[in-house]
């Protein structure tokens, strides 16, 4: 008898209880959920790009330079401001002159070692003047005629007429030691009979008999196979 009546007191409180909970208006649902993190299920967002927006007024300024052909970024607003006039000019303050730079092609050499300017302007003023035998003036010369003009307006020295004694009046030198303005003479009719002037680099200037007042080369074959000897004019040296 004692039994039953414990059972039914247990029930009738386990009843109140629920009645309890429900007016009190919590439920299993709210109850709160505790979540285990695992260190390593940690994860990162990838290919995500990250684009800055640069105000206008910090934007590099560009500065066309038109003369020129070519624009400058100044990405530096304390930046010098750039002009045509301030950019290096390879020609600017070269001192070399219009003969040089002509002659420096023909003799293989740079404008700036070509000293002797009174030598190029005596050149210069003969250049192209066509061969004609015992001629001496610019309507046609001879190569000994040619010679003794340049050593008169450029040395102030004056020389025999003819080739044969223009070698006999110079100083023997070898083809290794020549010097700007010695004399090289050739063989061509016959004993010497054709002088030039050389200059540098194997380079001589002559009256050639097919082309004029020229400038050519020792080395080529038809003057290498003719060349005599070398002079030098005494009273010339240190001139």
């Amino acid at each position: 008898m004692t039994k039953p009546i414990l059972t039914i007191l247990v029930c009738g409180l386990a009843l109140s209880s629920c009645s309890v909970l429900k007016q009190a208006g919590f439920t299993a649902q709210d109850a709160p959920v505790q979540t285990t993190v695992s260190p390593t299920s940690s994860r990162f967002i990838d290919e995500i790009s990250v684009t800055a927006v640069v105000p206008h007024d910090a934007r590099p300024e560009k500065s066309t330079l038109g003369t020129r052909g070519f624009s400058l970024e100044k990405e530096d607003p304390a930046l010098p401001t750039v002009s045509p006039e301030m950019i290096p000019n390879p020609a600017a303050g070269s001192n070399v002159t219009a003969l040089q730079l002509k002659y420096a092609p023909l003799l293989n050499t740079s404008a700036s070692s070509l000293y002797n300017l009174s030598l190029l302007e005596g050149i210069d003023s003969w250049y192209g003047t066509r061969y004609r035998l015992g001629g001496t003036t610019k309507k046609g010369i001879d190569c000994s005629a040619f010679v003794g003009a340049i050593y008169a307006s450029v040395f102030g020295i004056s020389l025999p007429r003819t080739a044969r004694e223009q070698f006999r009046v110079s100083k023997r030198v070898s083809r290794t030691e020549l010097q700007e303005g010695d004399l090289v003479f050739f063989n061509t009719r016959g004993g010497v009979s054709h002088v030039g002037i050389y200059l540098q680099n194997n380079k001589f200037v002559h009256a050639s008999v097919t082309r004029g007042v020229v400038i050519s080369d020792l080395f080529e074959s038809y003057y290498i196979r003719r060349f005599v000897g070398a002079g030098r004019i005494e009273s010339k040296t240190g001139n």
